[in-house]
């Protein structure tokens, strides 16, 4: 095996990392900049020092990843599908952050694989694919919306007799402990999914044996990458996130990313599924919003960045799948 095509294809991979970091960022932080509970780079350096932290959680998400979805292909072939996968991931993570679209990240790799692996001629696990990222695709943002209208009606239940000056100090404060949560679910979650490709090159390239443990030193370069991207800062979604959906204040701010981060955590410890963390949040704070009142919600933007979401598997699919066609003519 080429070592030069391992080192290439883990760079690209810790390259998506970084691309991941700051597209998702706004996921962690839009809503307590937003409210003005933090600064914007107080909130990134937060969210970068919790992604840091998150990435060493766990490794379900990992092993779906590397195992649960596509069959690991072998020699030159299996590292060209690796990194069309990857090419797939990273130009429609570009193409959604240049436009402002919160679209997944997480769907964009899922996409890039399953498109690169068809080309490739690798079979794909479609029992996997479904089991574990279409269906929670479909549920996690119901699960959020629900939630979300949930603890933000419970909130202004219990919360009815109070000072409302006094209520939006406390939560200010509270919201720093929820966006710290949000930013731990997105390491835990993101930067395993990476660790997963990571995993899958260093077997094909005979590094690894299929089912060892994740390196130390594959941990920590994903962690890094996340955490230096996540600095890096998504300025363009948090807009979207932050204001265009709902203009938010500090309580709903909480409830929103409380929301979000339990359902990371739950997702990623009970059922090993790798959700995406922009369709929690976006759907928690529709679900969160839509208690002031249902057009309180701009449910235009809301349309459009759903639109996204189901269109991100497909062409991530597509751009990997010509990504593939393109190295297989140049070097394999």
């Amino acid at each position: 095996m080429d070592t030069f095509a391992l080192v290439v294809t883990i760079g690209v991979a810790l390259f998506f990392t970084y691309t991941n970091g700051f597209h998702d960022s706004a996921n962690a932080i839009a809503t307590s900049v937003s409210t003005r509970a933090l600064t914007p780079r107080v909130a990134l350096a937060m969210a970068a020092v919790m992604n840091l932290a998150g990435a060493f959680l766990g490794s379900g998400v990992a092993k779906t990843v590397s195992e649960g979805l596509i069959q690991t292909p072998e020699g030159s072939t299996g590292m060209g599908i690796l990194f069309a996968a990857l090419v797939g991931a990273i130009t429609w993570n570009l193409i959604t952050w240049y436009f402002g679209l919160p679209s997944s990240s997480s769907h964009a790799l899922f996409g890039g694989m399953v498109g690169a692996a068809l080309a490739g001629g690798t079979t794909v696990y479609w029992d996997g694919v479904l089991e574990k990222i279409v269906i929670p695709m479909f549920v996690s943002p119901v699960v959020g919306l629900l939630a979300g209208y949930l603890v933000m009606t419970a909130i202004m239940w219990i919360f009815r007799r109070s000072n409302p000056h006094k209520a939006k100090r406390g939560f200010r404060i509270a919201q720093t402990v929820s966006a710290a949560g949000m930013a731990l679910g997105h390491g835990l979650q993101d930067a395993q999914k990476t660790m997963g490709i990571v995993v899958m090159a260093l077997v094909i390239a005979d590094v690894e044996d299929y089912g060892d443990p994740i390196p130390v030193w594959v941990k920590i370069a994903c962690a890094v990458m996340l955490s230096a991207g996540t600095y890096a800062g998504g300025w363009r979604i948090m807009r979207t996130l932050g204001r265009k959906i709902i203009e938010l204040d500090p309580p709903q701010g909480f409830a929103a990313e409380s929301t979000g981060a339990t359902i990371m955590f739950g997702s990623a410890f009970l059922f090993h599924a790798p959700i995406s963390t922009t369709h929690v949040i976006t759907s928690a704070i529709m679900g969160v919003g839509a208690t002031k009142r249902i057009n309180a919600v701009r449910w235009g933007v809301a349309k459009n960045i759903v639109l996204g979401w189901f269109i991100t598997m497909p062409a991530a699919a597509a751009v990997a799948a010509a990504a593939f066609g393109l190295v297989n003519l140049a070097f394999l």
